[in-house]
């Protein structure tokens, strides 16, 4: 895990790796005031890892939110990623969740694109009920997926592509650059609110029109 436990002076703030030293951390990595989102997601992923089960594991290392695709295989016959398709949804929510809050702390936080869009069942979930993803397979919808499925690793990487291109025609549409209104802002008062609202138009219950077997470490 990420040890957080030393300030911008060098000064001992107690044990390493306590989530209340996350501010600390991030605030001795910032520059003038600001830091980037890329290496937010970086410090979660590592400070937050071990957290989650094992599953792929890479060089000792156990990757999380991160499954294997065919179309994901590299050139490099002996690449160790080869094949490898990583989402880290829950960790980027989280590092989106924390935007507001570094602001008011005085950090701010840029390059918000090096972000990905959240492949979870209400982003993914919209872009099957709206008919903008449609299976091949007829029975895709009427069985139960493993979260490791090949379709369902599909499905998601097919969303975080739909959500770029969504925020894209947005942007057109309203007027406005990609600095002025970041992909975070298309997910929280966009895609996620549809997807939710329309699931509950089709479905009485309002769950999403796929069923994924999951423990709740993914979605």
């Amino acid at each position: 895990m990420v040890s957080v436990s030393r300030s911008r002076t060098g000064s001992s703030l107690g044990a390493p790796a306590r989530l209340g030293h996350l501010y600390d951390y991030l605030l001795a990595h910032a520059r003038d005031g600001a830091l980037s989102a890329g290496f937010l997601l970086e410090t979660l992923l590592r400070a937050l890892g071990p957290v989650w089960p094992t599953r792929l594991v890479l060089d000792g290392v156990a990757l999380g939110d991160c499954w294997r695709h065919p179309a994901a295989r590299a050139a490099t016959p002996d690449d160790p990623t080869d094949g490898y398709v990583p989402f880290h949804k829950l960790t980027q929510w989280l590092a989106y969740s924390l935007l507001e809050p570094l602001e008011d702390a005085g950090l701010a936080v840029t390059g918000l694109d090096e972000l990905t869009g959240l492949p979870e069942y209400r982003n993914g979930g919209l872009m099957l009920d709206l008919g903008v993803l449609v299976p091949l397979d007829a029975g895709f919808l009427q069985r139960r997926h493993a979260v490791d499925d090949e379709a369902v690793v599909e499905w998601r990487a097919l969303t975080v592509i739909a959500l770029d291109r969504i925020a894209t025609v947005v942007r057109t549409e309203l007027g406005v650059t990609r600095e002025a209104f970041p992909l975070a802002r298309v997910l929280e008062g966009g895609t996620w609110s549809a997807g939710r609202r329309l699931a509950r138009d089709k479905r009485p219950d309002g769950s999403p029109p796929i069923a994924v077997v999951s423990d709740g470490t993914v979605f």
